[in-house]
C-alpha cells in the first residue's frame, strides 16, 4: 500500500545550499550540521548529498547520531559536541569521530576511554564566549586547555580543534557578537600559549555564515541554513532554497478539492504554498521546530539525488 503521506526531501536543494554557504565562507571549509535527524530531513541521505556539494565536516549532536554515520559507511571527519556524562567513548575514539569537551571531567572520560582503546582520541575544545549553553567557562579555561595539553603529550588525545557558538548573531550589529568574538580570540591565544595547535577553529552558525567573515575562521558550521532556511527572516539575497502529517481537518471554505489531491503544509514557496517560515511566525515559533517536528512515522522520499532514494528507516 502507499503511504498515506510523505515529506518529500529535496537532495538537490540541500546541495545547492552548501555550494551557496561554501562560496560565503570563501576561505573557510564548510561543517553539515546533520543532529535532529538532519534537523528532520533524515540524516544519512543529507548527510551524504552535504558531503557531495563540499561539505568537509560533518556535526551531530550526539555520539550516536555521529556513529550512525559511521555505520551507514560515511567516513568525513564528523564532531559529536554533547557528551553527556557517563556516555560509552570506545566505539567513537575508534571510529575517529571528533568529541566535543565542555568540561573538565569530560575531558578526563575521554582521555579514558582512549587510553582503554589503545588510540588516541580526537577533541574540539568549547569555549563559552557568552552563549552560556555549554562550553568551557572563562575560568576554567586555562586549566583545561593545559590538562589538554598533557593528555596530548602523554598520547592519549589530539586537539584538532578549538570553538564556541553565538547567542545573537541573528541579530546583526548586536553589541554580544563583537564581545564573544573577543573571548573567543583570548581563548585561541591561551590555548596556543599551552602548546596547541588545533586544525580548525570555528564559530560561525549559519547567522554568522551569511552576515559575519570575521567569524568564519577555518571552518563554519550552518545548521538551519543547509536546509534552506535562514535565521535572519528579513534577509535577502541568501539564495537558500527549502529542502521540504499524518491526518487532519482544514476547513477550505467555498474552494473545491478532490479526493487523493496533494496537499502540500510548506515548501518553497514557488508555487504559493506556505513555507517553514510563514508556519513559525503565524505559530510565535522558529523555521527550525517546523521542520524538525515532521515526525519519524511519515515517511522521506527523496529526490535530486543520483536517482530517487527511499526512506532508509
Amino acid at each position: 500500500m502507499p503511504p498515506t503521506a510523505e515529506a518529500l526531501v529535496d537532495l538537490g536543494a540541500v546541495r545547492t545550499n552548501i555550494e551557496v554557504l561554501r562560496d560565503r565562507a570563501r576561505n573557510a571549509d564548510v561543517m553539515g550540521v546533520v543532529k535532529a535527524d538532519g534537523y528532520g530531513h533524515g540524516m544519512v541521505p543529507v548527510a551524504r548529498a552535504m558531503v557531495a556539494a563540499g561539505a568537509a565536516w560533518l556535526g551531530t549532536a550526539l555520539v550516536e547520531e555521529a556513529l550512525q554515520l559511521r555505520r551507514a559507511g560515511i567516513r568525513t571527519p564528523t564532531l559529536a559536541w554533547i557528551i553527556p556524562p557517563g556516555t560509552p567513548l570506545g566505539e567513537a575514539v575508534a571510529s575517529d569521530i571528533d568529541l566535543g569537551v565542555s568540561t573538565r571531567w569530560g575531558l578526563d572520560e575521554i582521555a579514558a576511554a582512549a587510553r582503554a582503546a589503545g588510540r588516541p582520541a580526537r577533541v574540539h575544545l568549547k569555549a563559552d564566549t557568552g552563549l552560556s549553553r555549554g562550553g568551557v567557562t572563562p575560568g576554567e579555561w586555562s586549566d583545561v586547555v593545559e590538562a589538554a595539553a598533557r593528555a596530548e603529550a602523554a598520547g592519549l588525545l589530539r586537539v584538532t580543534g578549538v570553538f564556541s557558538h553565538f547567542a545573537r548573531a541573528d541579530e546583526p550589529g548586536h553589541p554580544s557578537i563583537a564581545a564573544q568574538l573577543t573571548a573567543f580570540h583570548d581563548a585561541l591565544a591561551l590555548a596556543e600559549k599551552a602548546g596547541l595547535r588545533p586544525e580548525v577553529r570555528h564559530m560561525a552558525n549559519s547567522a554568522a555564515t551569511l552576515t559575519l567573515p570575521d567569524a568564519h575562521f577555518d571552518l563554519v558550521r550552518p545548521g538551519i541554513a543547509g536546509y534552506g532556511l535562514t535565521p535572519i527572516p528579513d534577509l535577502a539575497g541568501t539564495g537558500l532554497r527549502p529542502a521540504c502529517m499524518d491526518q487532519f481537518v482544514v476547513d477550505i471554505g467555498d474552494d473545491e478539492a478532490r479526493a487523493g489531491e496533494p496537499a502540500v503544509l510548506f515548501g518553497a514557496g514557488d508555487g504559493g504554498e506556505p513555507t517553514a517560515q510563514d508556519w513559525a511566525e503565524a505559530l510565535d515559533t522558529i523555521s527550525y521546530e517546523i521542520v524538525c517536528r515532521v515526525g519519524q512515522r511519515v515517511p522521506r522520499r527523496y529526490v535530486g539525488g543520483d536517482g530517487e532514494w527511499p526512506d532508509p528507516r
